[in-house]
């Protein structure tokens, strides 16, 4: 009896122990199947967050791509019209969300190399460019000189007043050619090629005057002081700004409008005012019209447009090499005002008139009792402001007025034909003025200077100036003057008649 229930305990023994070992096998399992499980879920969220960076790489990696074809397409270009054109905008980055970015940075040093290479570059090419024309246009402006000499011995040669005529035509047109090549080369660092003597402001700009066509719009009125001069070194430099600031003048206005130049005289120096009634410039054209004249920066020629306009640019050259100043704005008369100052310390001097006197086709200055001599070529008789009488009659012509009003260009010229003058009153010679104080700190130096015959009888009535002469008169009055210089000489030589031609008969 006692076998069966030692079986039974044995059994439930065995049966304990193999659900003990059946629950542990399932607690593992269960256990594999939650750490499984698991497993798979952060594998799951690993490749979730693996797809999603490849997704942001993905597109990262075509902006990326979207930068640099624009940067290609759109930047690029930009910035090379940009260096040529400084108003054209460059476009940035495309992505905002670069900016500030490793690409961004990237980017902007491919744009700055360019920019450096490109600037190199089109500074070496312009710099062989401009050695090219200066040098061109040296030997040009020498034959031009060497053919004005040539024309100039010619009106002196021969008498035929037709070809008298033609000489100074050809004198002329040789004047605007020498005109446009000497801008030229001054643009390109050329020498103005021309040395003077000390020489009126009045006569200077008489002299520029009559270089341009148009010449008989301008209206000149001295109200300068004291006999102010320019020395010599800036003569011929200041007479090529006002030349072109006079055909800026003429050519932005109507062919029956006046350009008036006005002369005054400061404590510290002069200037040259220059008042036209043209179209005018806009606020943008102005601002290019100073940073041409301020020659603060170098120009290139590819920067004078196409075709090249070199008369600011030449202006401002001169301006930086020799110290003066100009400067243009809107007129009142709704035109452009330019103003060349000119400062008395190094560039101006006083002359004696007494040793050197002041050409008869440059303006007086207005002083008290000396009737105004307003240098005018306006055929309507126009006159200057401030000013009532009206202007005297023009040059015969332009070349004339430039070898009677501009300084000598060479010593070696031959003397110029004797000029018909007025018969003037004897007077008896006026006490010297009283000794002036000296001047002050930065004042032109005055002169004592003896009182001109006009002076001394004010009460004497002023004769109107003669109306301005047509072309057809001013050649007869020339032919005139040939004629009696022909007859004058071959009744004091004893040599046979010459030709018409100015060649000897045989």
């Amino acid at each position: 009896m006692t076998s069966i229930p030692e079986a039974l305990l044995w059994c439930l023994s065995a049966g304990t122990a193999a659900a003990v070992v059946l629950a542990a096998f399932l607690i593992r399992a269960w256990k594999q199947r939650v750490d499984l499980r698991a497993r798979l879920t952060s594998a799951e969220e690993q490749n979730s967050a693996t797809l999603h960076s490849n997704t942001e790489l993905s597109a990262r990696l075509r902006a990326t791509e979207a930068e640099i074809r624009h940067l290609a397409g759109a930047r690029i270009p930009d910035l090379t019209m940009a260096l040529a054109h400084p108003h054209v905008p460059v476009r940035g980055l495309v992505d905002s969300r670069f900016a500030g970015s490793e690409t961004d940075h990237a980017l902007s040093a491919v744009l700055d190399q360019i920019s450096e290479a490109v600037t190199t570059e089109r500074q070496r090419v312009d710099a062989a460019a401009q050695s090219t024309l200066r040098g061109a246009t040296t030997t040009i402006q020498a034959l031009l000189y060497q053919l004005q000499t040539a024309l100039q011995e010619m009106q002196h040669r021969y008498d035929d007043p037709n070809v008298a005529q033609d000489l100074l035509t050809a004198d002329f047109l040789n004047e605007q050619a020498l005109r446009r090549v000497q801008a030229t080369g001054v643009v390109c660092g050329a020498w103005p090629g021309l040395t003077r003597e000390d020489s009126y402001l009045a006569e200077l700009v008489v002299g520029a005057t009559s270089r341009l066509r148009g010449y008989e719009r301008v209206q000149v009125s001295n109200q300068l002081r004291d006999p102010v001069a320019v020395v010599a070194r800036a003569v011929e430099p200041i007479a090529i700004t006002v030349t072109e600031l006079l055909a800026n003048a003429l050519h932005h206005s109507h062919q029956e409008l006046p350009v008036i130049v006005t002369l005054q005289q400061g404590n510290r120096g002069a200037s040259v005012i220059i008042d036209d009634y043209g179209v005018g410039m806009h606020d943008d054209e102005i601002k290019r019209a100073t940073e041409l004249l301020s020659g603060s920066d170098d120009v290139l020629l590819t920067q004078l447009g196409d075709p090249p306009r070199s008369g600011f640019a030449a202006a401002g050259q001169l301006v930086r090499q020799y110290g003066y100043g100009v400067h243009v704005e809107s007129s009142p008369y709704g035109g452009v005002r330019a103003v060349v100052y000119i400062p008395g310390d190094p560039l101006l001097t006083v002359l004696d008139e007494s040793a050197q006197p002041m050409s008869v086709m440059a303006p007086l200055p207005r002083r008290a009792g000396v009737p105004d001599r307003s240098s005018s070529m306006l055929p309507t008789g126009a006159t200057a402001p401030g000013t009532t009488a009206p202007a005297t009659t023009a040059p015969a012509t332009a070349a004339d007025a430039a070898r009677g009003a501009a300084p000598a260009r060479h010593r070696s010229q031959a003397p110029e034909p004797a000029r018909a003058e007025p018969a003037r009153a004897e007077a008896p010679r006026a006490e010297e003025l009283p000794a002036e104080a000296p001047p002050a700190e930065g004042e032109l130096p005055r002169r004592r200077r003896r009182q001109p015959a006009s002076e001394l009888d004010q009460s004497a009535p002023r004769t109107e100036p003669s109306p301005p002469r047509s072309p057809e008169e001013t050649a007869s009055r020339w032919a005139a003057l040939q004629q009696g210089t022909e007859s004058g000489r071959a009744a004091v030589q004893p040599d046979p008649p010459r030709s018409p031609e100015g060649n000897a008969q045989s």
